[in-house]
């Protein structure tokens, strides 16, 4: 889900809750109290299925390619190649 339809569809969730307390009759600090909590709840979810989401993904092709990169350099350490040895170019 993008993130401007999780919003608008936030904002429709909130003034659902605002309508529903203003049928009720109830006090403004009691709506506010429950849109405040409405909003901690869905935020906290899409948190939560925004999270899911990226730690089931699998590695993308451009990630495969920059491991495959980092193996490369390890290998020719593991040959014997020093690192910091300077060599005179006489």
């Amino acid at each position: 889900m993008s993130l401007p339809k999780f919003i608008v569809g936030m904002l429709f969730a909130l003034a659902i809750v605002v309508a529903w307390s203003f049928i009720e009759g109830d006090s403004p600090g009691t709506t506010v109290l429950r849109v405040v909590t409405c909003a901690v709840i869905i935020q906290l979810g899409y948190f939560l299925l925004v999270f899911v989401m990226v730690a089931r993904s699998v590695p993308t092709s451009a990630d495969k390619v920059r491991g495959a990169g980092r193996n490369l350099k390890a290998d020719k350490a593991a040959e014997g190649e020093k690192f910091g040895a300077r060599r005179s170019t006489h």
